[in-house]
């Protein structure tokens, strides 16, 4: 019996000490992130306020000068490594740490996108028969696949800014008619620092900037 009551002990300590450590770090990791973007925002924008949603999500509230955004909101999502369990699953599916900024843009718009962006990158190498002649290998552009039958001109800012090298980063883009207007998402591995912060903003600008030119 004193067997069994000594396990559980070591077990529950076990557990609270690592619920200690993931604690700590997710939200030292979600600071560090959200104080890099509250530097790049430093000439036009300021964190007004934040809070932890739970022990994954930290939300922040932005004010930014006119005619950049309105209703600026920061989400930064991590793993949860508080808890053994869901760690793992997410290990399991792959699951990304994203810093998401949602805001309304200055005026009306009329622009309702979505863009998701998908890669397949290998690095292995393909073997071929010996009998196997002429090959041809060719290196593509960035390949666009649309739901859409007609391709709308005002489109073509907004994706030309996500082709520049800044703008690779992004996970995903939603452009919507009612607010909020502007939803990105980007892999938080990509804030690695303040300069990449001020990138990321930057690239958010020029999305705006995108949408404001196809109403005007």
């Amino acid at each position: 019996m004193s067997k069994l009551l000594i396990d559980a002990l070591a077990a529950a300590f076990l557990a609270t000490a690592w619920y200690a450590w993931g604690s700590r770090y997710n939200r030292r990791k979600g600071m560090r992130a959200l104080r890099w973007f509250e530097a790049a925002c430093s000439v036009s924008g300021e964190v007004v306020e934040s809070h932890w949603g739970n022990i994954s999500q930290l939300h922040a509230k932005l004010r930014f000068a006119a005619h950049w955004f309105e209703n600026a909101h920061v989400t930064i999502r991590l793993v949860p490594r508080p808890l053994p369990i869901q760690w793992l699953f997410s290990i399991w599916r792959k699951q990304k740490e994203t810093l998401t900024f949602v805001a309304d843009l200055d005026g009306q718009h009329g622009l309702n996108l979505e863009l998701l962006r998908h890669r397949w990158v290998t690095h292995k190498h393909i073997h071929t028969s010996t009998e196997a002649q002429h090959w041809t290998v060719s290196r593509p552009g960035p390949v666009i696949l649309t739901t859409r039958t007609q391709w709308a001109q005002e489109l073509t800012p907004v994706v030309n800014t996500l082709m520049t090298s800044r703008g690779h980063d992004l996970i995903s883009v939603r452009f919507r008619r009612s607010s909020p207007h502007l939803e990105a998402t980007v892999a938080l591995d990509a804030i690695t620092d303040e300069e990449a912060a001020i990138g990321f903003l930057g690239v958010l600008r020029e999305l705006a900037s995108s949408a404001s030119a196809q109403r005007q």
